[in-house]
């Protein structure tokens, strides 16, 4: 759910791929900015519709830049999630990313932050219902 569908969904700017991924009346996300003082966040999206009008738009801008090599398997080489606490049918997920994307233009995206994903047991599996991400990146 949270690298290899995301991933592909993204790269496929296709949502509903990931909708089911989500409890969308218990969801809302916040934005670090990459910034380490919490007092720089905001409650980027107190809404899933919300986030979602955002994801599809980021996903439609990859989907239309050229790249030098293949999206999918670039943004796949710079992402990690190794670490999962659970507990009481609840789980933060720390999803990383560290990398480069080279694009047609000779110029590179960089991707280098991390992600906390807040996660519930429901009887239909793992459910997302919220996030705090671009927090600044630490190994």
């Amino acid at each position: 759910m949270l690298v290899t569908r995301d991933i592909k969904a993204y790269c496929d700017a296709d949502w509903q791929q990931v909708e089911n991924d989500f409890i969308a009346d218990e969801f809302f996300a916040v934005n670090a900015g990459k910034h380490p003082d919490p007092a720089q966040w905001n409650l980027a999206f107190s809404t899933l519709a919300h986030y979602r009008d955002e994801w599809v738009k980021q996903a439609r801008i990859a989907a239309d830049t050229e790249y030098a090599e293949p999206l999918e398997a670039a943004v796949h080489a710079a992402t990690k999630l190794e670490s999962i606490e659970i507990e009481n049918g609840r789980a933060i997920a720390r999803k990383q990313f560290n990398g480069e994307i080279k694009r047609a233009d000779g110029h590179v995206d960089t991707l280098l932050w991390q992600t906390l994903y807040y996660l519930k047991h429901t009887s239909d599996g793992w459910k997302i219902c919220g996030f705090t991400g671009y927090l600044p990146y630490t190994d």
